[in-house]
């Protein structure tokens, strides 16, 4: 499948993906994350090892939905936790 990436095409292959992160250890998810295998990657780690680009080159939405689009299983970031307002009482 052709897509853009940071401005640069790339053909990929769900199989070639599979293959360049098999043996890759899983960095701890903050962000957005793929399922490849049976293990969760940051999507940030797999644009990186698979266009070979830095990370700030790329942001995550363009990986996410290149791999969306080869069959691979992306989530969300998950929305950080709203703190109470100061004042601000729950009553039942």
């Amino acid at each position: 499948m052709r897509c853009v990436i940071a401005r640069f095409p790339f053909d990929l292959i769900k199989s070639e993906v599979e293959q360049s992160m098999s043996g890759i250890r899983p960095e701890p998810v903050t962000g957005s994350s793929v399922t490849i295998g049976s293990h969760t990657y940051p999507v940030k780690q797999v644009g990186e090892v698979i266009t070979k680009q830095d990370r700030r080159d790329f942001t995550e939405f363009e990986v996410a939905r290149a791999l969306t689009r080869l069959g691979f299983t992306c989530r969300p970031a998950a929305a950080p936790a709203r703190p109470a307002a100061a004042g601000w009482t729950e009553t039942a």
